[in-house]
């Protein structure tokens, strides 16, 4: 098993960290017409409670 020689310095490790970016969720609008609330595809809508055209929570 590899291990390496010599200990990474801080300013490598945080160079190697520096390159690590969060990106913003993705959202859509709701395709029920009534509500049109942006929400996170493959996701139940916490507004309307509909998924796929059906209705699936009760809110």
């Amino acid at each position: 098993m590899a291990v390496p020689k010599r200990r990474k310095s801080r300013s490598n490790t945080h160079s190697r960290r520096s390159q690590w970016k969060t990106t913003a969720t993705t959202l859509a609008p709701c395709p029920n017409r009534a509500c049109r609330q942006p929400k996170p595809p493959h996701i139940a809508c916490h507004n309307c409670g509909q998924y796929d055209g059906r209705q699936v929570i009760a809110v």
